[in-house]
């Protein structure tokens, strides 16, 4: 199909495993069931191939950074692997780039750290992990930390609490993109309608 959208999730190392398959899971779901919506969703890291995540699982990423196709959605999930993020000059500037050329970025959980260093975030409202939400106004105190939301839609960039809400994220993202009754279909799809045991 010519013409289709990318959503693009990243990966790397020590990647939190439900931030990055949550979003996945909603979005791929959604874009195999519905491709007249013109979107299709990737996976990309540095330099592509395999990715150990933060709890053993290892998966491989589609593209690395210099082959992805041009990108309308970028998801940066969390997990331990952004801290040292956080002091990489080359993803930092990396990511900086991406804010010139993608027209909507979104993360999950300890992805927003990243986006704060980066200067992504100065003077907006966001919101992470909630055992980061600390060190989120540490990184850049004009942030506007809203503890109490599962996600944050500040227009062009998007910031979700920690790994379910990735999910919540991800939902929110179809009905933005493809409207309220396709956000429904692919949740009913997926079975998502938390009712925690416990």
């Amino acid at each position: 199909m010519s013409g289709v959208k990318t959503i693009g999730i990243v990966l790397f190392d020590g990647v939190e495993e439900l931030d990055a398959v949550g979003p996945w899971e909603v979005l791929s779901y959604w874009t195999r069931r519905s491709p007249e919506d013109g979107y299709k969703v990737v996976t990309l890291s540095r330099s592509g191939g395999q990715v150990a995540c933060a709890k053993g699982l290892t998966v491989d990423a589609q593209h690395g950074y210099d082959d992805v196709p041009a990108l309308d959605v970028l998801v940066y999930p969390g997990g331990r692997g952004t801290r040292p993020q956080l002091e990489d000059q080359a993803q930092l500037d990396w990511v900086r780039a991406q804010r010139e050329q993608v027209p909507l970025l979104t993360s999950v959980c300890t992805g927003s750290l990243v986006y704060a260093v980066a200067g992504l975030l100065h003077g907006r409202p966001a919101t992470t992990h909630w055992a980061s939400l600390d060190q989120l106004v540490e990184l850049d105190p004009t942030v506007e930390v809203r503890p109490d939301d599962r996600f944050v839609d500040d227009g062009d960039v998007i910031t979700a609490a920690g790994v379910s809400a990735g999910i919540d994220m991800a939902l929110h993202l179809v009905d933005r993109l493809a409207g309220r009754d396709r956000a429904q279909e692919v949740r009913r799809g997926i079975q998502y309608d938390p009712a925690p045991p416990v």
